[in-house]
């Protein structure tokens, strides 16, 4: 479906559980340990200001405490939510705004949590010079629609006596039990003074107490970029590859806009980049799917400011030629993806052009035969063009058909890169509105491919994997 300039959301927010530990922090108090406590903080994404969203509990004295006190967050796919994590130091006597009681903070986006390993993330504290400040373990669940609630009321007798001088205070802590093996701490009882408890009743909702339906689908992010001559000479102002030492081209500024939300759902942050349409050095051989980095054996680079890296100087290099095929590159990540049926990998492949198409029919018969395979294909079109052909690729009007054979689903997004910018073409009106309307079909692309597999949410894959492998060149 094409967006254009759309800025409504286009699919309700889900709700996103964050789980709060810290290891290590520092010590304030001086006959005991720090009695610690989290404050969340979201930017806004119009004024860039950090507003408080919500606090955990106060722990009383320890330095690796585990939160019961959960947060819950809108999340939106196609959005970067920036989020900091802020450690205090809390008793009856201070205000969490005195410098003093500053344990250390953390900046990271909800997308990077829930794109870790096993949707959870562990962060050095910074903040207070010249300290180290522990870490904070963050752990991201979708929750479910599962309204049900749980009400229990639990006893014990005839429990040790651990007080010197009197008996002792038990109290019961539960923990969740997560499809990774791990534990998550879910409630905690009140204090009570005897050796036979009986606590008081208490109800927690039932989705708190028991794995969520998770989606563990690995993201594969790869991009392929128009280096065809109607685009113009890179040297002059009026080529969409303008190397300008002023602002951003059309080309990087599209790139650095979609990559730098959807890199955050790929763990190892390697892209493999590609170039089409360009003649290379030095035989001057026409190539349409040439790794940017020069590196046949290895075309990753490292996050997005690495794939920038690796465009600009492929500028310098190549030549800018013709004609504007697609089905290349996009045959060589369907390669990839037909290797992956169990549903632990997706591919995302985005393509950013100026939509000047030479090999219509046979993108056409890639698209169709791409649409049966765990992939989606993103196409950002640049410059003044009328775009027809990529409409057409589009299918939000006929579903892409090829002698004959339609595409099993709808698996292109097509976005004209002109409506998100101001009259001149000189400056992105809104890059988060960019990025959000042309990833916000993803997730019901992968999910249609889910269903119509019928596969099922699997655990997440182990810890330290070994990083994805690029597709391969044919």
């Amino acid at each position: 479906m094409s967006l254009g300039g759309a800025s409504e959301r286009s699919v309700p927010a889900t709700k996103i559980e964050i789980t709060v530990s810290c290891r290590n922090l520092l010590d304030l108090d001086t006959f005991s340990k720090s009695d610690p406590m989290v404050v969340l903080y979201t930017q806004s994404r119009a004024s860039q200001e950090w507003r408080e969203f919500g606090r955990t509990e106060v722990i009383d004295n320890t330095l690796n405490p585990d939160f019961v006190r959960k947060f819950v967050l809108d999340y939106f796919f196609e959005e970067k939510q920036n989020l900091r994590f802020d450690v205090y130091n809390v008793d009856s006597k201070t205000n969490i705004s005195k410098p003093k009681d500053f344990l250390g903070q953390a900046f990271l986006a909800l997308g990077e949590v829930i794109g870790g390993q096993g949707s959870r993330v562990e962060r050095t504290l910074t903040g207070v010079p010249g300290k180290k400040c522990g870490t904070i373990l963050l752990t991201a669940e979708e929750l479910s629609n599962c309204r049900d609630i749980a009400t229990m009321q639990l006893c014990a007798n005839k429990l040790d006596k651990k007080d010197f001088f009197g008996k002792s205070d038990p109290f019961l802590v539960f923990y969740r039990s997560n499809e990774d093996g791990t534990f998550t701490i879910c409630h905690k009882t009140e204090v009570v003074n005897t050796l036979n408890p009986v606590w008081q009743p208490f109800s927690i909702p039932v989705r708190a107490l028991c794995n969520g339906d998770y989606d563990r689908t690995q993201l594969n992010f790869t991009v392929a970029i128009d280096f065809t001559a109607s685009n113009g000479n890179p040297l002059q102002p009026t080529s969409l590859h303008y190397m300008s030492p002023y602002q951003l081209s059309a080309y990087a500024m599209a790139l650095k806009a979609v990559g730098e939300i959807i890199q955050d759902y790929d763990s190892d942050k390697l892209f493999p980049a590609y170039g089409f349409g360009a003649k290379l050095p030095p035989e001057g051989r026409i190539s349409h799917q040439f790794p940017l980095n020069n590196n046949d054996e290895d075309p990753n680079c490292a996050g997005i400011e690495g794939v920038l890296e690796s465009y600009f100087q492929s500028l310098r290099t190549v030549q800018l030629y013709g004609p504007t095929y697609f089905a290349p590159v996009i045959n060589q990540v369907a390669r990839a993806a037909a290797k992956i049926s169990d549903g632990s990998q997706y591919y995302v492949l985005l393509i950013i052009t100026d939509g000047v198409i030479s090999d219509m029919m046979q993108t056409k018969e890639a698209i169709v035969s791409a649409s049966s395979l765990p992939m989606s294909i993103i196409i950002v079109g640049v410059g003044p063009a009328m775009f027809e052909a990529m409409e057409e690729l589009d299918g939000d009007d006929v579903r892409v058909s090829s002698r004959g054979r339609y595409a099993e689903r709808d698996i292109v997004q097509f976005v004209p890169f002109r409506d998100y910018v101001d009259r001149s073409g000189n400056q992105v009106l809104s890059m988060a509105r960019l990025a959000k309307d042309v990833l916000a079909e993803i997730p019901e692309q992968l999910l249609s491919y889910m269903r119509t597999r019928d596969i099922q949410p699997r655990p997440p894959p182990p810890a330290n994997p070994s990083p994805t492998p690029a597709p391969e060149q044919p």
